[in-house]
Order: C-alpha cells, then sequence, then structure tokens
C-alpha cells in the first residue's frame, strides 16, 4: 500500500509562508509528479512528506494513518535524491545491501534483495564494482536500488536527474518509468524540468510559490491548462499568450483579425500552441506575422513572428519549409484549439 493524502498542509520559516495550505491525494500505485519554478516549495513539500521537515500545520496520512508527528524511519518510505550519496569503499551491492544490513537483516535475506533489485536495475554485473568505476546513470540506478531493496510503501524522487547530461536524462527515464511499471508501487517525483513531469507522470502537481496550481494529467495540463501560468509553464516550446478583446461570440486579436469565440465571460488573452497554427498568405488567417528567427530541428522547424501588438508568436512547421526571415505571412489558428484567460490570467469561457 502506499496511498498518502495531505490535508492543508503548511510549512512557516518564522514569519514567511512558503507551503500555503495543501491539499492533496495520492492514489496507491500513483505516479505523482511535483514541477514547478526554482523556489515554489516543490522540494520542501515532498521533505515533508519524508519527514524530513516538520509541519507547521495540517496532517500528513499514510495509509489512512497519521504520520505528521512520526519521524522518517517510522513513515515506511525511501527517498532518492540527486547526489548518489554512495559509500565509495563500498561495492555496489553493499552499498545497495547497507540500510538492510544495518537494520539486523540476515545476510542471506539481504543478498536475495539485492540480488532481485540488481536484475530490475539492470546491474548484476556491476555488484563487486566500487562507485568510481561507474557512470553516472549507473550510480543513480544504484541509489535508486539502495532504495527498492528496503521495500518502501513509497518512493521519494527529489531532482534525481540534475547530475547527468543530457543523453544520461532520457536513459534514466525510461528506466525510472520501467521501474514504476515493474514495481507497481506509489512513486512522488520532483523536477523543475516539465519534460520530465510530462514523460513520467500518471499526475502532475503544478505548484507555485506554494500553492498548487493545477493537478491532471499530462495531456490535461498540455490541453487544457487552467491559467496563463500553467499554460506558459507546461510544454516545450510553452503556449503562445497574446492579447485579445472579445464581443459576443467574437474574439479580435490584438493588432489582427477576428476569430470564434466560444465563451461568454470576457477575456483579454488568447493561447494557442505552436503546433495548432498555420502559415497561409499575406492578409488570411487571423493575424500577420513576420519572420524574425528560424530555428530548424530537422523533421520540424519553430518560427519566431514578429506579430505587433499580439508580440512574438512561435509557429511548429515542417523542417522542409522554405520561409526566410523578413518574410510576412498570415498565421491562422485552429479554433478548436484555441484558450481563453481574463485579465487575472485565470481561464475564461
Amino acid at each position: 500500500m502506499g496511498a498518502i493524502k495531505l490535508n492543508a498542509v503548511e510549512k512557516w520559516y518564522g514569519e514567511i509562508q512558503v507551503i500555503k495550505g495543501v491539499d492533496l491525494e495520492i492514489e496507491n500505485g500513483e505516479f505523482v509528479v511535483f514541477v514547478g519554478p526554482s523556489g515554489c516549495g516543490k522540494s520542501t513539500l515532498l521533505r515533508m512528506i519524508g519527514g524530513l521537515e516538520d509541519i507547521s500545520r495540517g496532517t500528513i496520512d499514510i495509509d489512512g494513518s497519521d504520520v505528521t508527528d512520526q519521524p522518517p524511519s517510522k513513515r515506511g518510505l525511501s527517498m532518492v535524491f540527486q547526489s548518489y550519496a554512495l559509500y565509495p569503499h563500498m561495492s555496489v551491492g553493499e552499498n545497495m545491501g547497507f540500510a538492510l544490513k544495518t537494520a539486523g537483516a540476515p545476510k542471506a535475506e539481504i543478498d536475495e534483495k539485492v540480488k532481485a533489485a540488481a536484475d530490475t536495475l539492470k546491474l548484476t554485473e556491476y555488484l563487486e564494482r566500487r562507485p568510481k568505476d561507474l557512470s553516472g546513470g549507473q550510480r543513480q540506478r544504484v541509489a535508486i536500488g539502495r532504495s527498492i531493496v528496503r521495500e518502501p510503501t513509497a518512493f521519494l524522487f527529489d531532482e534525481p536527474l540534475s547530475n547527468l547530461d543530457a543523453a544520461l536524462r532520457v536513459e534514466m527515464r525510461y528506466e525510472i518509468s520501467k521501474l514504476h511499471q515493474a514495481l507497481d508501487a506509489t512513486m512522488i517525483y520532483v523536477t523543475h524540468d516539465q519534460v520530465e513531469a510530462m514523460t513520467l507522470a500518471d499526475r502532475i502537481v503544478v505548484l507555485e510559490a506554494g500553492r498548487i496550481v493545477q493537478v491532471g494529467t499530462p495531456r490535461e495540463l498540455y490541453t487544457n491548462p487552467g491559467n496563463v501560468f500553467v499554460a506558459q509553464f507546461i510544454g516545450s516550446p510553452k503556449m503562445n499568450v497574446f492579447p485579445c478583446t472579445t464581443e459576443g461570440a467574437t474574439y479580435t486579436v490584438a493588432g489582427g483579425r477576428t476569430g470564434p469565440y466560444p465563451g461568454s465571460a470576457p477575456a483579454t488573452q488568447m493561447g494557442i500552441r505552436p503546433e495548432h497554427i498555420s502559415v497561409v498568405k499575406d492578409g488570411q488567417g487571423e493575424c500577420d506575422g513576420t519572420v524574425d528567427v528560424i530555428e530548424y530541428l530537422g523533421a520540424d522547424t519553430f518560427v519566431l513572428f514578429n506579430c505587433g501588438a499580439a508580440g512574438q508568436i512561435n509557429v511548429r512547421i515542417s523542417g522542409e519549409s522554405e520561409l526566410k526571415v523578413g518574410e510576412t505571412v498570415g498565421l491562422s489558428f485552429d479554433a478548436d484549439r484555441t484558450v481563453f484567460f481574463d485579465s487575472d490570467g485565470e481561464r475564461a469561457g
């Protein structure tokens, strides 16, 4: 079991409140990712769940039991940090089994659990090696293996891939995803990298300034952001958001032309993803744009357009496009993919 429930959780450092009344339920076996900019409170919240930070107000339940005042050792959780924290004088196998050894577990049990974890993480051939003989990705797998052998109620990951290079990050994302499928265990994962969040999570918890601003599946957050912050934080590149006005069933792009508005409440901003914009002839579509920057990525090209009063709009097009810097074209928006926000940045409609 690994169901975790946060009830109006707060964290204060003197007069400064860093976690502001968080309510959240995490189901057994769910992979939940906390994501947000630096300083939003995601690591603090994770450490509060793990018992490494005291809770100022509110409660935390694990499998229906209140663990608010229990020490980390009593919560049945296991944490993996960005620092591997491996003992350099011990072999891989000894590192993985160390917690069981200090707990007084029989050697046969330790060997069995270390072997099972090594098989899962493809570390069997490295069990006799020292950490200095491993790559960064292998060392992180050892740190994860050390958690697996303890058979925790849930795994807590605090930016475990931030010390790895780009290629290893991709490899380890795959490894962690496969590990979750194999163990079917509850996992809570903290990252500032929204690509990691999108590729790993069953649900994403987006935090801003100590508050949860939206919770949902990666698809829900990508297609239906609840406010401008989520719209521009989730997705790479981010959603285009620019000024507009609305009247009845029509919107007007700032400095551009009109389109259908599906909402009823007034909106002052509209958003659309780069892949939902088409390049058309000058004077057609919802607005005109002049090519500022072309970012060629092979199969795709991202083109940054200067659209006057609407600002800069990013468009994803085919890598075979022959657009030139300085060229002016029309931009047509997919009416089914537009979203609108009010003057406070909240979803309108």
